[in-house]
């Protein structure tokens, strides 16, 4: 959100039933049968696509999202904000002069008491979007008090109803007018963030367990509704008073942890088809001069990646703003510190911070943190007279367009008179107004936005490479592996995602690369899976004087485990393809031994590694119990394919 350190957070750990069934003919419970987008034009000219120029469920290709027909959807998007809440958290709450912008959105989506819900979809539609981001709140999850006739005043059909069901009738028109619709935990008390509030983290106030309840519930909710396409889990993790979010400590504070978690725990037991969105961490450190501070986003993305049981759904998110920065909370007053802002940096600076931040991760090819990136939330005001906040905006468009970006500008819908950050206004009578009819500073940037060239049509397959990690726990990222339950009792275990083969291991810290590179596809169609735990299958002396698990002939390696450091098992599977024989050892015991520009990225810092060739396969690892050796992986051995 604007003006505030941004948080979100999910609350509640009832399920469905607790909640309270979508009622009436607006239940997203039933797929809505889209209708026709034709006849809307954005203000630049662009026809927008009809409904059904996408097909559902979307997924991930590289550094771009796709539909199921393989082609590009770009994400066009912008916020409808008004569930996750509105109070500003003191006075009466019935008061509009005491919500954000006294706009008090009832824990609704914004305007329904002004505008038919049509209306304001046909505006959307001129906008050119193709998708909406719907935030929402645990808090308005539970609420089962009737919304005020006052407040859906121009949508009498949503009397009576609660908010979730209010929710529910909004996604299920949205979808049906042929958008994309994103849910975005944004808070988890109904409350507009930021700053200190109690939404930091996903369980400031609440436990995990209960913010992953909500998710699995909401997924389930909505799982009928094809054009339901992605759960954004949390809303920009930041700081408390007194302790930082971080990124694999392992602990409650732990966000790479919580959103592994909850990503796999969604598509495996809620919805599949689901886009998982991963914001990166939104600041940390005290903002004083003098003491470290600052916004992290994606960059630790960089070295420790996610890896989904379906590679292929993961996208990941920042959010940037002109009056903040990459060391600046965007405060004036208390938590402002002398660090620039990003409206402070030239044309150049900005566009080599916001790589560095956040666009290496489409940028840079081949990595195992190669994923879309949406920036799900950018804007500025309409009375916004600051030269450099102005050039920033437009610079910021430029550079959206340059690295064809997906986006969501916040926010879609306000009330006139109110607040100037909204593209699409109402006032009490239901005019319209904003971006699309006013003379609109922003006007000109948007419309070249909205119509900008972008890679479209259908997308090419690309090599995967994904980590895996065992810093804290098992990382068995393969669905059929799991299947099979516990292959090594007792030890951490690691395994690719199905279709992926082991490609790498580290020395040390259970850390490995996998990958699907020059053979993508499945692996045989009725696979075994071999646990090794001896040499009965090796071949030649490859590394003379360490023990050695080796796969049997037509396998290849898709897991390991450990006990401590030591080397526990080595998982072996069917590689539906005829597997060369000839072969190398590759030592990492005293250095790195990699290929040549380090295929797939850093996926063990600080921490030697091995790994093969591009066109090759692991099929066996050495080690030795010998004198401070400790049978960690010290060798591979790779063969051609």
């Amino acid at each position: 959100m604007r003006r505030c350190l941004r948080p979100a957070l999910l609350a509640g750990a009832l399920l469905l039933g607790a909640w309270g069934g979508p009622t009436g003919p607006a239940s997203a419970a039933t797929p809505a049968t889209p209708a026709s987008a034709a006849g809307y034009a954005i203000s630049a000219g662009s026809p927008v696509a009809p409904a059904d120029a996408w097909t559902p469920p979307l997924s991930t290709r590289g550094r771009y999202v796709v539909d199921a027909s393989g082609d590009r959807f770009k994400l066009k998007s912008a916020n409808w904000q008004g569930a996750q809440g509105s109070w500003n958290g003191s006075g009466d709450i019935n008061d509009p002069a005491n919500h954000h912008d006294g706009e008090k959105a009832d824990q609704m989506p914004l305007g329904l008491d002004r505008a038919p819900v049509g209306v304001i979809l046909a505006g959307f539609h001129e906008l050119g979007i193709n998708s909406i981001r719907l935030p929402f709140s645990n808090e308005m999850l539970h609420d089962q008090r009737p919304v005020s006739d006052a407040s859906v005043a121009a949508n009498p059909h949503l009397r009576g109803k609660t908010p979730l069901q209010v929710f529910d009738a909004v996604v299920a028109a949205t979808t049906a007018d042929g958008f994309a619709v994103i849910l975005n935990n944004h808070t988890n008390t109904s409350r507009f963030c930021c700053g200190l509030d109690g939404n930091e983290r996903w369980n400031t106030s609440q436990s995990t367990a209960q913010w992953e309840s909500d998710w699995i519930g909401l997924a389930r909710r909505y799982k009928d509704n094809k054009r339901v396409v992605g759960a954004d889990l949390y809303n920009e993790v930041r700081r408390t008073v007194t302790d930082d979010a971080n990124w694999n400590w392992g602990n409650e504070h732990d966000w790479w942890t919580a959103s592994q978690r909850l990503g796999d725990r969604l598509l495996t037991e809620a919805n599949p088809d689901l886009l998982v969105i991963v914001e990166g961490i939104n600041w940390q450190g005290v903002p004083l001069d003098g003491f470290a501070h600052g916004r992290p986003t994606l960059e630790p993305a960089r070295t420790l990646s996610h890896t989904l049981v379906a590679s292929d759904k993961l996208v990941y998110s920042a959010h940037f703003y002109g009056y903040t920065g990459p060391n600046h909370t965007g405060a004036t007053g208390l938590g402002e510190t002398h660090d620039p802002r990003y409206q402070d940096l030239s044309r150049q600076d900005l566009f080599a911070t916001l790589d560095r931040q956040a666009s290496f991760v489409t940028g840079e090819s081949g990595r195992h943190f190669t994923a879309p990136v949406w920036i799900s939330e950018f804007g500025i005001g309409s009375d916004e007279t600051n030269p450099q906040a102005r050039a920033w905006f437009g610079n910021f468009v430029d550079y959206l367009i340059d690295r064809d970006a997906d986006f969501a500008y916040w926010p879609l819908v306000g009330w006139t008179g109110h607040g100037t950050w909204s593209i699409l206004n109402f006032d009490a009578q239901g005019r319209r107004s904003g971006i699309l009819d006013d003379a609109d500073w922003r006007a000109a940037h948007w419309s070249r936005l909205a119509a900008a060239p972008h890679q479209s049509g259908p997308v090419a397959a690309s090599d995967t490479w994904d980590m895996l990690n065992l810093d804290h726990a098992d990382a068995v990222q393969s669905l059929r592996v799991r299947a099979r339950g516990d292959w090594d009792p007792g030890a951490r275990k690691a395994v690719c995602p199905d279709g992926q083969r082991l490609i790498g291991l580290s020395h040390r810290d259970g850390r490995g690369l996998c990958t699907d590179a020059a053979a993508r596809g499945p692996v045989a169609p009725d696979v075994r899976d071999g646990v090794v735990r001896d040499e009965r299958y090796v071949q030649g002396d490859w590394a003379g004087g360490y023990t050695k698990y080796q796969c049997g002939p037509g396998q290849f390696m898709t897991g390991y485990s450990v006990r401590g450091q030591e080397v526990s098992a080595v998982l072996c599977s069917d590689a539906g393809r005829t597997l060369g024989t000839s072969g190398r050892t590759v030592w990492f015991d005293r250095g790195d031994d990699r290929p040549a520009g380090a295929p797939g990225g850093e996926f063990a810092v600080g921490n030697y590694k091995g790994q093969c060739g591009t066109g090759e396969y692991a099929a066996g690892v050495a080690f030795t119990g010998a004198w401070a050796k400790g049978k960690t992986p010290d060798a591979l051995l790779c063969r051609t394919l």
